[in-house]
Formats: C-alpha cells, sequence, structure tokens
C-alpha cells in the first residue's frame, strides 16, 4: 500500500460537486486485462496508485481514492448495450487543468471521442482500452448558470473549441491530473428512463435538475448533475448480470446521517435487498447495477 500519511486533504469550495448533501464517490470497473488499464489509467489519465492486492488496484489523486479496477478472470466482455457504465466523469479544478491533460493527451496520441461545451462545463470525452468511457471536465463558475422557475439547470451541448484551450495552455508540466481533481459524476446505461426517474429521484432522493432526449440528470445541491441515467445504447436492455466487465459498481456518499436512514427506509419499503454494514449500506439496483451508499 502507498503511504498517504505525507499528503494534505483537498479542501473543495462549498460549490464543489462533493461538498453537496449527497455525491459520488468512487467507481469501481471490472477489467479483462488489470495490468494494461492500470498502466493506461496512470500513464494516459493521469491517475496514481494509492492501494493494490493481488486481484486489484486502487488509484486516485494526492491520496483521495476515485476509481478502483479489479481483474476480471474469466469475465466475459459485457454487450455494448448492457446496462452499465456510460461514462465516469473526472473533475479537474479549473481550465487549466483540463488544457494540460488536453495537451498531454496530444502529445502521447490519444484518440478523443468528443469535447462539448454543456454550459455549466467544459467536457473533453475518451474511452479506456476495453471500452470504459471517460469524460475530464471542469465546471464553469456558478454565477455562469442559468435556473429555470422549476429549478432545473440549463444545459446544453455545444462544440468545445479544443484548438483554443490547447493553445493557451502551457506545453510543459504534466505531473498527473492536479490535487483537487475529484469524480464530479457518473453517467449510467439503463433500459427506461421513467424507471431510472422513480428509483434515483423518488427512492434516492435526488433532484431532477434537467431532461435531454433519452437522458435524465439527478444532483443535489442544485448542481447540474451526480447521476444521469440514459437508453442511449439500452433501451429496454436485459438486467445486468452473469460475471462480465464493466461498472461493477459505484458510491454515493450523504453528508447528513439522517438523510442517508431516510433513504435506506424508503428503500426496504420498495422492498430493495440493502446490504448493511455499519454506516454502509449496498444494493443491486433495477439494471443489475451495485450501488454503495455511505455516510
Amino acid at each position: 500500500m502507498m503511504d498517504t500519511s505525507h499528503l494534505k486533504p483537498v479542501s473543495f469550495p462549498a460549490d464543489h460537486a462533493t461538498a453537496m448533501p449527497a455525491y459520488v464517490d468512487q467507481s469501481h470497473l471490472v477489467v479483462s486485462d488489470l495490468d494494461a488499464v492500470s498502466s493506461w489509467y496512470q500513464r494516459i489519465l493521469g491517475l496514481s496508485p494509492i492501494d493494490t492486492s493481488t486481484n486489484g488496484v486502487t488509484l486516485g489523486v494526492a491520496g483521495t481514492p476515485l476509481l478502483t479496477l479489479t481483474g476480471g478472470g474469466s469475465a466475459k466482455k459485457a454487450p455494448v448495450s448492457a446496462p452499465g457504465l456510460f461514462h465516469h466523469a473526472f473533475l479537474v479544478p479549473d481550465r487549466a487543468g483540463l488544457g494540460r491533460w488536453l495537451v498531454h493527451a496530444s502529445e502521447n496520441g490519444v484518440q478523443l471521442q468528443g469535447a462539448s461545451d454543456h454550459l455549466v462545463s467544459e467536457a473533453i470525452y475518451l474511452a479506456d482500452p476495453e471500452g470504459n468511457g471517460i469524460e475530464i471536465y471542469r465546471d464553469r463558475p456558478r454565477e455562469e448558470w442559468n435556473y429555470s422557475a422549476d429549478g432545473m439547470v440549463a444545459v446544453n451541448t455545444l462544440p468545445l473549441d479544443l484548438q483554443a484551450l490547447y493553445d493557451e495552455t502551457p506545453k510543459s508540466g504534466w505531473n498527473g491530473l492536479p490535487p483537487g481533481t475529484a469524480l464530479g459524476h457518473i453517467h449510467l446505461q439503463v433500459s427506461d428512463i421513467p424507471q431510472a426517474e422513480a428509483f434515483f429521484r423518488d427512492a434516492l432522493g435526488l433532484d431532477l435538475m434537467a431532461r435531454y432526449p433519452g437522458a435524465s440528470f439527478f444532483a443535489t445541491g442544485k448542481y447540474h448533475h451526480h447521476v444521469a441515467p440514459n437508453i442511449w445504447n439500452s433501451r429496454g436492455a436485459p438486467k445486468r448480470q452473469g460475471n462480465i466487465t464493466g461498472l461493477a459498481d459505484y458510491t454515493i456518499r450523504f453528508r447528513d446521517p439522517a438523510v442517508l436512514a431516510a433513504t435506506i427506509e424508503k428503500l426496504d419499503a420498495l422492498e430493495l435487498v440493502v446490504n448493511r454494514s455499519g454506516s454502509a449500506y449496498s444494493l443491486i439496483d433495477p439494471w443489475g447495477i451495485g450501488l454503495n451508499l455511505e455516510g
């Protein structure tokens, strides 16, 4: 295990994604080639190893765990249409951090899948060697976000000028993702949007922040989104099951124990099987994805 005792904890702004009443904390992938994928996340994405075991590694930034990779052994590759991960999104502290990663990616010949201006954020998209989706993004200041009367936030998908971002960024000094990088949100593939709204809004108590064709966006603290289920590849797909690669589970952390307790009561009322371990809870969601709820 890496000694992280010398690392100072990062203090996030009060309006940061991870400073909200509930937020996404970590993601866990099952991969076919653990060594290759772990090396890629370190070399290309810029994460660092925090903990290792015989069949897995936990990676993060400045001692903060963000992503666990587990070797799949006999796991079969998940179909593109299977419920699971669409992408997990790494939130860097500022536009300079996004630009530095872009320069690093360009110097290493990384193939990007897209880049978008979402009004509330600027994002770059790619995939890891086994096809797991990744977003690297920075948030615009909250005062630049626009909310409607019903509390939802205005989002869009406009082109991001990557050339301008590249040109304004220093071309040296890459040393991995910067301290203050967090797992800002996660996009999931599910089979049905009304079912997703019932689960994330009505059962988990997250606020519906935006709708997009085939997707809904949920968060707490008026953040643009912490979780976004979509059906773009997976409409009507059967529940995820069996030993397959991809998203094994992810974690939502609650700051208020009373809110977490009330959420567990709602899940119990729905007769969903919730496993308890101290102040941590785990379940399998309606699409077969593991979900950890922690205080």
